[in-house]
């Protein structure tokens, strides 16, 4: 009998144990969710943020602590939510860069975006848009095209750094077109909207909240955004889609990253919450007013655009031999 009940009781124990564990996992979140951002605080980054996942925090019933770890170029904070425990504690925003660009350009960058991570959602965008300086005659992104033929060797564009989207677009001019331009890189548009001003550069991509007061004030002009769709914030400016690049559809976004191997059910629950902020009416206003965009993505299409962006800057890169010195 005292045998019989040991065994009783050992046969139970696995199961009181297992008890607490899955109705922990169950009730996530039950403590507070920590939320990097690989960028320093203060900037578009950090708006963008704090207004998603307050209210995110308050659906959830724990809040998100913005954690920030800026440095290269985003990695540093990537890295971060790639090697956390996959349980739901542990998340970030995923950029352009860190996922899809810089797995081509970097030998020693700290993690695998295609293995280590899961892109859960995008929850905002922000357009690219073309623009020229005023002195060039081109009006529409074809008279560009043949503007810059014209002269080869005579035109030069900026961008924010060697293999970024803004480089990365005009590459694909460059093979599709075979135009010739003089890639000039600088560290921000502080730097290349002046040296527009003084005629050094003649064109360049830049996201669509820094160069919305100077396409308003006329100091620059608009030839075509990169999205699918024209955005609402230069209703006449064409995408270039509509200009004759069915293949060019770009668009520097923010994104909820987590940790590969974390629940389904948590991710599931992230998808959900995140879009649900993204289409309130004072979301909506939020980003109209920092001259974003929401693109609406259901479960599992994120992941794919992310794939497939990361092939096709991949292949671009290493056509054009494009390489960090």
């Amino acid at each position: 009998m005292q045998r019989r009940a040991l065994l009783a009781a050992s046969l139970a124990l696995p199961l009181a144990v297992r008890a607490p564990i899955a109705h922990a996992q169950g009730a996530w979140p039950d403590r507070p969710v920590r939320f990097v951002v690989p960028w320093p605080p203060g900037g578009l980054n950090d708006l963008v943020a704090r207004a998603f996942n307050d209210p995110v925090s308050r659906a959830l019933g724990q809040p998100i602590v913005n954690d920030f770890r800026s440095g290269a170029g985003g990695r540093i904070g990537v890295a971060e939510v790639a090697r956390a425990a996959p349980d739901g504690y542990t998340i970030g925003m995923g950029n352009l860069g860190p996922l899809t660009i810089f797995p081509h350009l970097f030998k020693d960058i700290p993690y695998d975006a295609g293995r280590d991570l899961v892109p859960v959602v995008m929850f905002a965008a922000s357009p690219l848009v073309l623009v020229v300086a005023n002195d060039v005659p081109a009006k529409t992104v074809p008279e560009f095209i043949a503007w810059i033929r014209s002269r080869p060797g005579h035109a030069n564009y900026a961008s924010v750094g060697v293999g970024t989207a803004q480089h990365l677009i005009f590459e694909m001019f460059r093979q599709r077109d075979g135009i010739a331009m003089e890639h000039v890189p600088f560290r921000g548009t502080n730097e290349s909207l002046p040296a527009m001003m003084r005629g050094d550069i003649q064109a360049m991509f830049d996201t669509l909240p820094l160069m919305l007061p100077q396409i308003r004030d006329g100091a620059v002009r608009a030839l075509a955004v990169t999205t699918p769709v024209r955005v609402p914030q230069l209703p006449d400016v064409p995408t270039l889609i509509e200009s004759g690049y069915p293949d060019i559809d770009v668009s520097t976004w923010y994104a909820v990253i987590a940790p590969a191997g974390t629940p389904a059910p948590i991710l599931e629950r992230l998808h959900r919450e995140y879009v649900r902020v993204a289409l309130l009416p004072e979301t909506q206003q939020f980003l109209a007013a920092q001259g974003l965009i929401y693109l609406p993505n259901d479960p599992g299409v994120f992941a794919a655009r992310v794939a497939a962006e990361r092939a096709r800057w991949g292949e671009i890169i290493r056509s054009q031999g494009i390489k960090v010195e």
